[in-house]
């Protein structure tokens, strides 16, 4: 099967659909599921790369994900904050074997982002630009999670870097968006600090699969109301981001850890941006429903706010049981 949309949430729409009109099950180790062997999708416009749906909008935890792996770790008490169901996943309680940030950083003592680029910058037009993240020794020991995707690749042509992402399974409605929010978002950073503008992005799966526990989900995903679908985040600013992310990077740390809501993040434009949808996150899970309003006014684009009014909601809803419940005390 081969789909080719301009923004994730028509991939998806059609991917569901077509899981949904499957009979036949397969039953893996984690339940019985529809399939669909050898799916290639292609998003032609990679930073339309967020679910503009009330079932798949899951901005901030693909953002919390994304910045695990921006971090090199394999912490779960760093995931779970944005991620509760990677718990399940951990053998000691603590790490994450399957963890993407170690491979990308110091898989075998080797930076592979790094590598990747100094490889793209001498040959841009190498076919060698490829990073590992599934590895022998994975199947080598029973595991909980070992990683869905076997590489990434990059491949500079007509000055525009594409990115072809091969994984041995992917869950249609639960894994899907983060992966595609995630490799897209590394696409985009590696291609700023090649100079080079942003191709499309090429997402190969062996299993595409829809477990049962998702059919009824996935039914209500397919018949929302679809809204304008065209809407994608703003283009990365020019130049080499690593500087603008390592301080995202001890923001988020801060906010995750202190439980610090209203802290002036010091970066403008598009990575404060992305500060301040943390900041939101935690004030969601505060309760804190003002401050939500008040970072909502500093956000310097329309993109994120029906992601923030839902936590806004939220928080006020929380707010509301609060007042209620010392009432009745």
């Amino acid at each position: 099967m081969y789909i080719s949309e301009a923004t994730l949430d028509d991939l998806l729409r059609r991917v569901i659909e077509a899981l949904l009109s499957k009979k036949k099950r397969t039953r893996p180790t984690r339940g019985s599921a529809a399939e669909i062997l050898g799916v290639v999708l292609k998003l032609r416009n990679p930073r339309a790369r967020l679910s503009r749906t009330e079932g798949r909008g899951v901005l901030f935890s693909c953002l919390g994900e994304l910045l695990w792996c921006l971090a090199g770790s394999n912490r779960l008490d760093f995931v779970k904050y944005y991620v509760p169901r990677y718990s399940d996943d951990s053998e000691d309680g603590k790490t994450i074997h399957g963890a993407y940030g170690p491979r990308l950083f110091c898989l075998r003592d080797q930076d592979q982002i790094r590598n990747v680029v100094n490889l793209l910058k001498a040959s841009p037009y190498s076919r060698r630009a490829v990073i590992q993240l599934f590895d022998a020794s994975d199947i080598g020991a029973r595991r909980k999670e070992i990683p869905c995707t076997c590489t990434l690749q990059f491949v500079i042509r007509n000055q525009r870097l594409q990115m072809i992402t091969s994984m041995r399974s992917n869950d249609a409605f639960l894994g899907l968006p983060h992966d595609v929010f995630t490799f897209t978002m590394l696409q985009e950073i590696i291609a700023r600090e090649l100079g080079v503008e942003l191709g499309p992005y090429r997402h190969f799966v062996g299993s595409m699969h829809l477990y049962d526990d998702h059919r009824e989900k996935a039914t209500r995903f397919v018949g929302e109301g679809w809204q304008v679908t065209n809407t994608a985040m703003p283009p990365m600013p020019i130049g080499n981001p690593w500087a603008q992310i390592k301080k995202v990077l001890q923001a988020e740390k801060s906010i995750r850890r202190n439980r610090v809501g209203s802290r002036d993040p010091h970066v403008d434009g598009y990575w404060g941006d992305l500060i301040r949808l943390l900041q939101i996150y935690r004030c969601s899970k505060d309760g804190d429903s003002r401050q939500i309003s008040k970072l909502k006014k500093r956000m310097s684009t329309p993109v994120y706010e029906p992601y923030i009014t839902k936590r806004e909601r939220k928080a006020t809803s929380q707010e509301r049981q609060l007042v209620q419940e010392k009432l009745f005390n």
